[in-house]
């Protein structure tokens, strides 16, 4: 059976580039797997029809003929045990792998999540001020431990992996300003983005935002 992954139709151009289907997708494409995307708008969001395949309707939603899933960490972490190309073969190999995969969404994701909370859909609010500099700390502690530990690796585990992919989606939300204080991770984050399956990824997410623009 065919991949059907679920899409928006349309975003707003603040999250366009941004939507977490963009993780799904560029795993699929570094596993080499074929896949079709469901295109949903709001209707469809909040239909009975989409709430039994993804229950909170958001995106993205799952499905190869076999299982059904929802949220992009189970679905970057059911693909990891079908690919060797996103995770080695042996049990303690993937183990490692899924360990990254969480503390890319556990460790480092609420921190960075926090900040954009603050950014971009609170800007300019008083309580912002005295708060964000209580998160940049947050944020910043994580992005130390992280680099303590890539060092002058390449990749989390020597090679890239599924946990590789998720921790440069969540270092993307990271302000560049933030990010360029911690050299070892920005290179690393660019060396993630070079990849041509994200690129790929990036612009089949882009496509359907392109094509569906609402007119001026």
């Amino acid at each position: 059976m065919t991949i059907h992954l679920s899409a928006f139709r349309w975003v707003p151009p603040f999250a366009q580039g941004h939507v977490r289907d963009l993780r799904v997708r560029w795993a699929l494409e570094e596993a080499g797997l074929p896949y079709e995307a469901a295109l949903i708008g709001p209707a469809d969001q909040a239909s009975d029809n989409y709430r039994a395949w993804q229950p909170f309707g958001q995106v993205p939603a799952f499905r190869d003929g076999e299982v059904e899933l929802f949220e992009s960490g189970a679905i970057v972490l059911y693909l990891s045990r079908r690919s060797e190309a996103l995770a080695p073969t042996d049990e303690a190999g993937r183990a490692r792998v899924a360990t990254w995969i969480l503390a890319a969404l556990n460790s480092i994701e609420p921190q960075v999540g926090q900040l954009a909370l603050t950014d971009i859909f609170h800007k300019g609010e008083a309580w912002t001020v005295e708060r964000r500099p209580q998160i940049v700390a947050m944020v910043e502690k994580r992005l130390q431990q992280l680099e303590a530990w890539l060092g002058e690796k390449e990749y989390l585990e020597g090679r890239f992996t599924a946990g590789d992919l998720l921790m440069a989606c969540v270092l993307r939300e990271v302000p560049d300003d933030i990010l360029a204080r911690y050299p070892r991770l920005e290179t690393y984050r660019a060396r993630c983005l070079a990849r041509p399956a994200f690129r790929r990824a990036l612009d089949a997410q882009m496509q359907p935002f392109r094509e569906n623009a609402p007119a001026a």
